[in-house]
């Protein structure tokens, strides 16, 4: 099949936080997603498709309906148990997958269906994978997600925080993984999300259209190029497609060996509690934001640095009374608060307090 051809990430002007937010998504699917608000015309889907084409092949269980991981037996589908458990394994590589799902989507749709009839009558489990099968370990892309139904929201929200899909019915039940980057995208002014479904979004963006005159014509030439030209356009930007690439590979093999210390652990909790934030699903966002963003540096060690450009992308949409009021929220304004905190909570840098590091997202043990 030949590799599509669409506009490169790198080739995006500007936007740089969008940019952060999906890097980092990509690099730890587990963080759980952005959503990008925005007018139109500001290089929201360009960025999303951009960012799976940019992404690496991916390997796969030959005939997975899945993508299922060799890698990860604990994580395939009940199909690949039942046929790779006590056979040889056979792997083939994919791209990794880009999915489009349309706003008009139903339940059954996307994440799958289960035949009852021929499970009673035969005993077999027969099921229809859906929009979650096809999206494993790809980006699952989610247009003018504010008018998607909410129901099929929460589905989506579940998936990706859980890494799962399980269909029940019956008394019947099938699993598969389903873990991606959720990607979903809105202009605000056609409706906007219950706020329980923006919290649940990890990460969000306000975007706007540039207004610096050389940004702008920047936008204009290299969207002309691009049509008139696209393989050659791609070729000229491939070197940093590539380099930008590699750096997301690397990152994901090393980010949850990322290190952080109780230091960390309480400057993130003071800063989001500073701030008013209702519940704890941003503290965990920022750590792990902050581990994919040490990794993408090529460092195995959380800094305060780390912290800061991650929350600057999880808290706008879960300060209470000041949602997406981003101007609240610049890193500088945001480390400026992380230095106060840290000062009030007595929280210093001493050595003996960051080499305590045992306490990791992979261990989980504290050092004696």
């Amino acid at each position: 099949m030949a590799r599509r051809v669409v506009f490169p990430f790198t080739a995006i002007v500007n936007q740089e936080r969008m940019k952060r937010a999906l890097i980092l998504n990509a690099v730890s699917p587990r963080i759980g997603g952005v959503l990008i608000r925005g007018e139109r015309g500001t290089a929201k889907s360009t960025a999303a498709r951009a960012l799976a084409a940019l992404l690496p092949d991916i390997t796969v269980l030959a005939g997975s309906r899945y993508n299922c991981d060799p890698e990860r037996p604990d994580e395939w589908s009940d199909d690949s148990h039942a046929r790779y458990d006590h056979a040889g394994i056979d792997t083939e590589v994919r791209q990794t997958p880009f999915i489009d799902l349309p706003v008009s989507a139903t339940e059954d749709r996307v994440v799958g269906t289960l035949d009852i009839e021929k499970a009673i009558k035969s005993g077999e489990k027969h099921f229809e994978p859906g929009i979650l099968a096809s999206a494993n370990r790809g980006v699952l892309y989610v247009d003018e997600v504010n008018l998607l139904d909410d129901h099929v929201v929460d589905l989506l929200l579940d998936a990706a925080a859980m890494g799962i899909n399980v269909v029940e019915r019956e008394g019947i039940s099938f699993s598969h993984p389903s873990k991606f980057v959720l990607v979903g995208t809105m202009n605000p002014e056609e409706g906007d999300l219950r706020p329980q479904l923006i919290d649940r979004f990890a990460f969000s963006v306000q975007i706007e259209g540039l207004e610096d005159t050389h940004d702008r014509v920047a936008i204009i030439e290299r969207r002309i190029a691009f049509e008139v030209d696209p393989e050659g356009f791609r070729r000229e930007w491939a070197d940093r497609e590539r380099e930008l690439s590699d750096r997301i590979s690397r990152a994901r093999d090393m980010v949850n060996a990322v290190r952080y210390s109780r230091r960390d652990l309480q400057s993130i909790a003071g800063l989001v509690s500073s701030l008013n934030v209702d519940g704890h699903r941003a503290d965990l966002v920022i750590l792990r934001g902050a581990q994919a963003h040490a990794a993408l540096q090529g460092r195995d060690r959380v800094t305060d640095e780390d912290i800061v450009l991650a929350a600057e992308l999880a808290l706008p949409h879960r300060i209470r009374g000041r949602m997406f009021q981003d101007t609240v929220l610049s890193a500088e304004e945001l480390s400026e608060r992380l230095d106060e905190v840290q000062g009030e909570m007595g929280i210093s840098d001493m050595g003996e307090r960051q080499e305590e590091v045992e306490e990791t997202a992979a261990t989980g043990k504290k050092k004696p």
